[in-house]
């Protein structure tokens, strides 16, 4: 039964990351859902969530500088972008982990299940907004997303995407921004929540981990040919009925 769980979680956690990295949102979006509908509690979860998605945030990001998706090199748009977002989400993050911890279990899911409603909504109509470049809206987006990836382990990459988007940034380019500004971000969830020790259940860790790490090259491949408004269309269709079902069973309506 254990091998047989751990199987799961690292394929759950391949497919969710591969998506992620592909369209720079999905993991924590809709991994988060799912475990919570298994099961699994919001503090097992979200730090394990954070963790995975530290190591792979960086690695999809050399990932997708090295495939041509993004420019991180010194002095770039794209990293000064990436390093704003992350120094914002840093802050955020702060306030998120104290929330989760404070909050009784059933108004966190319900955070969750509502937040990943409003996301996949957002997802499917983002491409019918579009405005100019503006520095103060990526700080804004960063705190806000850092809040919502701290206190529920997803939340971050369609907001942050969505709102790059918006501010006429290249899709490729706003996927691999994401995932460098998420790395910083989950560093700064997962000391706050291994200072406070509040977690003691890690258990889920190495097979997300392993899961996520393992989809990355293919992920920075499938970016360079993909379609992205069908994928896009898809992900935010997903993600809203996960939502939507998440609300559902924490208000025991099945």
């Amino acid at each position: 039964m254990i091998l047989e769980s751990g199987i799961f979680l690292l394929g759950l956690a391949l497919v969710c990351e591969y998506v992620d990295s592909t369209l720079g949102m999905g993991y924590g979006t809709t991994l988060t859902p799912i475990l919570l509908i298994v099961g699994f509690d919001p503090l097992q979860i979200v730090p394990a969530v954070l963790l995975s998605e530290l190591l792979t945030g960086f690695f999809a990001a050399f990932a997708h500088h090295s495939a041509g998706n993004v420019d991180f090199s010194r002095d770039s748009l794209h990293l000064k972008v990436a390093l704003l977002l992350g120094a914002c989400s840093a802050f955020g993050a702060v306030f998120a982990v104290f929330a989760a911890l404070s909050l009784p279990q059933f108004y966190v899911k319900l955070y969750i299940g509502l937040l990943v409603a409003i996301m996949g909504l957002a997802i499917l109509l983002k491409r019918h907004f579009k405005d100019s470049f503006s520095w103060k809206r990526i700080a804004g987006l960063g705190i806000l997303a850092a809040f919502n990836k701290g206190i529920s382990g997803g939340g971050y990459g369609p907001l942050v995407v969505t709102g790059q988007m918006f501010s006429g940034l290249n899709g490729k380019n706003a996927i691999g921004i994401t995932s460098l500004a998420e790395g910083f971000t989950c560093f700064a969830g997962v000391s706050l929540y291994m200072l406070t020790g509040s977690v003691a259940d890690w258990q889920l860790a190495p097979y997300l981990i392993a899961g996520a790490v393992l989809s990355v090259p293919l992920s920075a491949l499938t970016l360079k040919k993909i379609q992205e408004a069908r994928l896009t269309v898809f992900i935010g269709i997903i993600t809203l009925l996960l939502g939507l079902v998440t609300i559902a069973k924490n208000l025991n309506l099945f």
